[in-house]
């Protein structure tokens, strides 16, 4: 079985979603160029291979590997979001391996009378966040402020933090932390 360089290359440009055109556009050869890899019709030397790779996130190594590298998944049901906790505070993470990635989504909740305890939070990092239902009282650095639904927060984790649901209904808040902290 021999490799098909041609096919590759359309199956790659493909998985990511980029027509002929824009392909060559980004690794600043010609469409006539990835046309004819595509087709087989010619046999393109390594730089030139190299040059039109570039336009695509992947390496040299992974396109001729055997098994073209796993994409992330990209669109999770409520029911696959990852539950880092139970209780009176539950944190819901948006995927389950965050190993090379450098934001960490979650869907926060907060039972009334909820916090994430007397002593501040600190680490490295930036945390942002929408209040998407009920209030949550926050405090960092010192500065403390009451949010309501459509309020955000966005701030220096290292910073010292305290959440705190202080009304009598459920806060929701969906926030971003980078790097991932938990």
């Amino acid at each position: 079985m021999s490799f098909d360089l041609g096919e590759r290359l359309k199956t790659v440009r493909q998985m990511y979603g980029l027509s002929q055109r824009e392909l060559a556009k980004r690794a600043g050869v010609t469409n006539g160029l990835i046309s004819l890899i595509e087709q087989n019709r010619t046999s393109p030397s390594v730089g030139s291979l190299k040059k039109v790779l570039d336009g695509l996130p992947i390496s040299m190594s992974d396109f001729f590997a055997p098994d073209l590298p796993l994409q992330s998944q990209v669109f999770f049901k409520a029911t696959e979001l990852v539950d880092l906790t139970e209780g009176e505070v539950s944190y819901r993470q948006v995927g389950n391996d965050l190993r090379g990635r450098s934001v960490q989504m979650l869907h926060e909740r907060y039972q009334p009378g909820a916090d994430t305890g007397r002593t501040p939070l600190s680490h490295q990092g930036e945390e942002c966040g929408v209040v998407v239902r009920g209030r949550i009282e926050l405090t960092v650095g010192g500065k403390k402020k009451l949010l309501g639904p459509g309020d955000a927060y966005y701030f220096d984790s290292r910073l010292p933090h305290r959440f705190r649901n202080v009304g009598d209904e459920d806060c929701e808040l969906v926030s971003a932390c980078s790097p991932p902290s938990f």
